[in-house]
């Protein structure tokens, strides 16, 4: 193949990373992982040659003990955080499990997760909710089991010069995103520190691998942030719930009846949180108007999602 007729390698709008904005990052994508992302070969607009690179999706099936539960369509990074966190949002892993062991075995796409108690949720998993997404889930049981009895912490704040901080660490941070898109990513934070950084096909899989990452781990909730790149639906608001974080921030837009739950929790809701706009629906008590509009910037293009291009008046293609 001539230079003329080789194919030009597409990539999303990338820069170079400051380091400074990557400090706080403990776990981040790592785009330069060949398994995440495939080239593939096409044609644009103008008939030339590209070579595209596309996400990779695969199966994961996860068993609790002899029991399968679900088979999950992931990029396969992380399947024992996916797995642990997904158990946790069912409510078929409680916080006091003692698990003895997580098994991973990549050539048959499947993990599976022992405990000391003996588990049986045969009942349980006739009862299925289909959940709202681009990546279609399965919800298990009953959605709203322990929703009422979750007291979040009424003395968390959310500064809002940390929501800028955070927009623009993550949003600048090297990701599956930028590279091929096609991806959605979750992030936990500490005031203005992203912490831990996942991206997957689903945000309901993303949210899942940072429960299963805050159980192993033994972190604690109640002074975090969670942020995410999807929509406010009711599943969001319940699983961010569901870990006993009391914020949960969004670029993307809201659904009623997740505005309503996160009344309902005390549970500070901010959404469409890009370039110098935010609006939040619920829990603006814990807010701290603290941010200088004279020193912000607006987002620059090559580091907008898709529902961010175009007007940020107009509504988002959430």
């Amino acid at each position: 193949m001539s230079k003329d007729t080789e194919p030009k390698l597409v990539k999303r709008g990338i820069s170079k990373a400051d380091p400074e904005l990557l400090k706080d990052f403990l776990l981040r994508p790592n785009p330069s992982n060949s398994g995440l992302t495939e080239r593939v070969l096409g044609t644009d607009q103008e008939g030339n040659s590209v070579e595209l690179p596309v996400v990779v999706e695969k199966p994961l099936t996860l068993f609790l003990n002899g029991q399968e539960i679900v088979t999950m369509m992931t990029i396969g990074d992380y399947p024992d955080y996916l797995a642990v966190g997904y158990l946790l949002n069912q409510n078929m892993l409680r916080q006091d499990d003692v698990i003895t062991a997580i098994d991973v075995d990549e050539e048959l796409d499947l993990v599976v997760v022992r405990t000391e108690r003996e588990t049986n949720y045969e009942e349980k998993l006739k009862k299925k909710t289909r959940t709202s997404g681009c990546a279609q889930g399965t919800v298990f049981g009953d959605l709203m089991e322990k929703f009422e009895d979750i007291k979040l912490s009424k003395e968390a704040r959310i500064h809002t010069s940390w929501i800028y901080t955070l927009s623009k660490k993550i949003n600048t941070a090297p990701s599956l995103y930028l590279e091929a898109g096609a991806i959605h990513g979750c992030v936990l934070c500490q005031e203005d520190k992203p912490l831990i950084y996942i991206e997957d096909v689903g945000r309901h899989n993303a949210v899942d691998k940072i429960a299963g990452y805050m159980f192993l781990n033994d972190i604690k909730a109640e002074d975090k942030i969670f942020y995410t790149t999807g929509r406010l639906t009711s599943e969001m608001v319940i699983k961010t719930v569901q870990m006993g974080i009391p914020v949960l921030v969004s670029r993307s837009g809201f659904t009623a009846w997740g505005v309503d739950l996160a009344k309902e929790a005390g549970l500070t809701l901010i959404g469409r949180a890009k370039g110098k706009r935010f609006t939040a629906l619920a829990g603006q008590e814990r807010m701290i108007f603290d941010h200088n509009e004279s020193h912000l910037e607006d987002e620059d293009s090559r580091h907008q999602r898709a529902s961010s291009r175009g007007s940020e008046k107009g509504p988002a293609n959430d």
